[in-house]
């Protein structure tokens, strides 16, 4: 299944308490039991005004209902292709 980055724009999210993160951890599970397994959350990386969540999902479609279900936004969703890091370089 194909794995996307999802932006999304959140004023002061890297302010954003420990009880905050857990809360909106918790809508983000619960709307995705209620999905059931064709979209999966792996991990997100916390910004001063953004959150990059990492989900593997079917299409992008499926990513939009997730985040208007949760009340989230994914001002931009983009497909990975491939991944690297240095030991890219070793060839």
């Amino acid at each position: 299944m194909p794995k996307y980055i999802i932006e999304r724009d959140i004023p002061n999210a890297g302010a954003l308490s420990t009880q905050d993160l857990q809360g909106i951890s918790q809508k983000s599970c619960e709307i995705l039991n209620e999905m059931g397994t064709k979209i999966q959350w792996l991990e997100s990386y916390v910004t001063d005004d953004k959150v990059y969540c990492v989900y593997i999902a079917p299409d992008a479609e499926t990513i939009k209902e997730h985040a208007e279900k949760g009340g989230f936004p994914a001002n931009r969703i983009s497909q990975i292709k491939t991944m690297i890091s240095p030991t890219t370089a070793e060839g």
